[in-house]
């Protein structure tokens, strides 16, 4: 691998090394994100099978969910078989473009994850508060152009930035990235070079897909909350409020354990590298976990459907 002044020039290959300052425990750290992923792909799967074949499911609601489920399973595929391969057989080597290539998808995943989560905010607040245009607004259609839209929108504005790692940074300090996956900041942090451009990159790309998600998924609430408690009956507000649960729980977890890493990435120069690293490794692990969970504690069909797949029997 060349040098240029101490720096290596255009490295062939990064050395993830996991959790900095945990390594001597990381295989056992591996067990439980193990069990966590096997869970998730579990539950995931579970919800994307019962959603296909239940044909009473096939409606935007669990369109949408079946949505965020296999973005889920995608998701974690992309990370833990070589976050265990580090933690567990010693194989911390990753090639330059299969880096960036991991990059791109981690941080695609979570841009269409996030993008699936207005479309189901976007969802409720019509069902909600116009109920009547529900069946003519979330058309087939339309469904179909939301899904490449959040898709498109992820794949075209993460892409940038892979050129400008490729294109504009060809001297690193080091190749040993402190993570236990390739993330963005963490492989530019790396470079000798002006990374601005790259920084300044970084946050427009945060804030066009999570902020602007963010701010659009809190004006549908408010305008459901208000819709809810101007129902004149009890049992209806109830009803409402209770389909609109488990959207906000996995919108919470997702969103703060979302900002919390970026920031803390960015900005939280006094909080010790291991504890970022986990959390930045528990943002992408927890929420595929926890979705199915959630759902299917929360939401009486997809419980009900479950049940019946275990019981062989029809819960009513």
């Amino acid at each position: 691998m060349p040098t240029f002044n101490g720096s290596v020039f255009m490295p062939s290959a990064f050395i993830l090394i996991g959790i900095p300052g945990l390594e001597s425990v990381q295989c056992w750290i591996g067990i439980p994100f193990s069990a966590m992923y096997l869970i998730g792909v579990i539950g995931n799967s579970l919800i994307l099978v019962i959603i296909k074949y239940e044909n009473s499911l096939h409606i935007p609601m669990y369109i949408f969910l079946a949505m965020l489920a296999a973005t889920d399973v995608a998701l974690n595929t992309c990370i833990l078989p070589k976050m265990l391969g580090i933690f567990w057989f010693h194989l911390p080597e990753i090639s330059f473009d299969a880096c960036l290539f991991q990059m791109w998808l981690i941080h695609s995943f979570q841009a269409i994850e996030s993008g699936i989560l207005l479309a189901m905010a976007l969802d409720r607040y019509v069902a909600i508060c116009i109920p009547l245009r529900h069946a003519t607004i979330f058309s087939q259609q339309f469904l179909t152009h939301i899904g490449l839209g959040v898709t498109l929108r992820a794949a075209i504005l993460i892409i940038p930035s892979l050129g400008l790692i490729k294109c504009c940074l060809k001297h690193y300090r080091t190749t040993v990235i402190s993570h236990s996956y390739c993330e963005h900041m963490a492989i530019v942090k790396l470079a000798t070079e002006d990374i601005r451009v790259n920084k300044i990159y970084g946050l427009f790309v945060a804030f066009a897909i999570l902020g602007f998600d963010i701010i659009f998924i809190t004006l549908s609430y408010v305008q459901i909350f208000i819709t809810v408690f101007q129902l004149p009956q009890k049992e209806a507000r109830f009803k409402a409020f209770n389909t609109c649960i488990a959207h906000i729980c996995v919108f919470l977890q997702f969103y703060l354990l979302a900002f919390f890493s970026f920031f803390t990435h960015r900005f939280g120069s006094h909080i010790p590298p291991y504890i970022h690293i986990l959390l930045s490794n528990l943002y992408l692990l927890v929420p595929p976990f926890l979705n199915p969970i959630v759902y299917g504690v929360k939401t009486k069909q997809i419980r009900d459907h479950v049940l019946k797949v275990f019981f062989f029997k029809k819960v009513t």
